[in-house]
């Protein structure tokens, strides 16, 4: 089955597909980060598991929830490099020192609890899959990584960014990926479908959070704000509401429009674009400063 783009990107890089009009015609980027398939021998070669596994890092087919806002002339853009061979919502310096040989004495890296759990700049560990590579990265081939993916990516999107605020006076990131089916968060109760994160706050605001919410609850999605997922590297990069540069990572469940086997676009897709475009429509009528009334008290 064809699942490519309604028109064809603006610009093609090894990081990115890049579809954007001459002007922008909504204060809303859409950044699509995970779901890169460009798999190259290298990386398959240098892979201890097969690569249906590494498939596990990507957000499936998270792309083709963006074709509607590809066609209506939306900035959108696209990984075209695996997360397996760099992830784009990590840090630069996120990076494992056990996987990596001849890291300089004085590179100054960054810890955190994804890190730790096997999901740095470059993954190293998936439940079920202790190992992923065969032997550590060396340093040039992780710099390459960063040089050649992930700067020209979060350049591109900074620049996306910078021309819609121009022409708006502020900019809003929607930072698109796809999760598990969650747990019920108690007995009774149905997970929510999309977790909207926004860093508590730091890359965005309420007032486009739960606009946000209402849209979706308006199509019969339920969203939850920042638990599990309050947004990662790429909203706090990018989301500066002092500077009118807003971010939303939105977090879907794969359920939604995958098949039953979360591995094929599902018969949902079509009903999960709509409500998704809805919600991007409102976000780019939206003034994200405008205070609410005061009640009449």
């Amino acid at each position: 089955m064809n699942y490519s783009a309604p028109r064809a990107p603006a610009e093609t890089t090894a990081a990115y597909d890049l579809y954007r009009p001459d002007r922008p015609v909504a204060p809303v980027v859409i950044s699509v980060p995970h779901a890169g398939r460009d798999y190259d021998g290298a990386l398959l070669g240098a892979a201890r598991v097969e690569p249906a596994v590494l498939r596990r890092l990507e957000d499936r087919w998270a792309d083709l929830l963006a074709h509607p806002l590809i066609g209506q002339g939306h900035a959108v853009i696209v990984a075209r490099a695996p997360r397996a061979l760099i992830d784009l919502n990590r840090h630069e310096r996120e990076i494992d020192p056990a996987m990596v040989t001849g890291i300089p004495r004085d590179m100054p890296l960054q810890t955190s609890a994804k890190l730790r759990g096997g999901l740095g700049l470059i993954p190293r560990r998936l439940p079920g899959a202790y190992e992923l590579w065969r032997r550590p990265v060396d340093w040039a081939e992780v710099q390459r990584r960063i040089d050649t993916i992930h700067r020209p990516y979060h350049a591109a999107l900074g620049s996306l960014m910078r021309a819609a605020r121009e022409e708006y006076g502020h900019a809003i990131l929607i930072d698109l990926h796809s999760m598990p089916p969650l747990p019920p968060p108690a007995a009774g109760q149905s997970p929510p479908a999309v977790v909207l994160g926004d860093r508590f706050g730091r890359a965005a605001s309420a007032r486009l959070m739960t606009l946000a919410q209402d849209v979706l609850a308006g199509h019969g999605i339920t969203a939850a704000q920042n638990h599990p997922y309050a947004g990662d590297h790429m909203i706090e990069r990018h989301g500066r509401p002092a500077r009118d540069l807003y971010a939303l990572q939105v977090e879907v469940d794969r359920s939604l429009y995958l098949d039953a086997a979360l591995d094929e676009p599902g018969p949902g897709l079509p009903a999960l674009q709509q409500a998704l475009t809805a919600m991007i429509t409102a976000l780019a009528s939206e003034q994200p400063r405008a205070a609410y009334p005061l009640a009449a008290e």
